[in-house]
C-alpha cells in the first residue's frame, strides 16, 4: 500500500526528463568531472565574503 503515489511521481519525473529538451553544457560537465576549477568562481566567492572575515584570527 502507498506505492501508487510514489510510482506515479517517479513515472512523471522520468517522462519529463525523457521528453523535455535540455541544453547540456558538456564542456562544463567535463570540467566538473575532471575537477578543474574556473578561476572566476572561487575568486568571486572569496572576495564577496572577505568583508565578513574575522580579522583578529589572522
Amino acid at each position: 500500500m502507498g506505492r501508487g503515489r510514489a510510482k506515479a511521481k517517479q513515472t512523471k519525473v522520468a517522462r519529463d526528463l525523457k521528453y523535455r529538451s535540455h541544453e547540456t553544457d558538456f564542456s562544463a560537465l567535463a570540467r566538473e568531472l575532471h575537477g578543474e576549477e574556473t578561476p572566476n568562481d572561487d575568486e568571486q566567492d572569496h572576495d564577496e565574503w572577505s568583508d565578513y572575515a574575522d580579522r583578529s584570527r589572522d
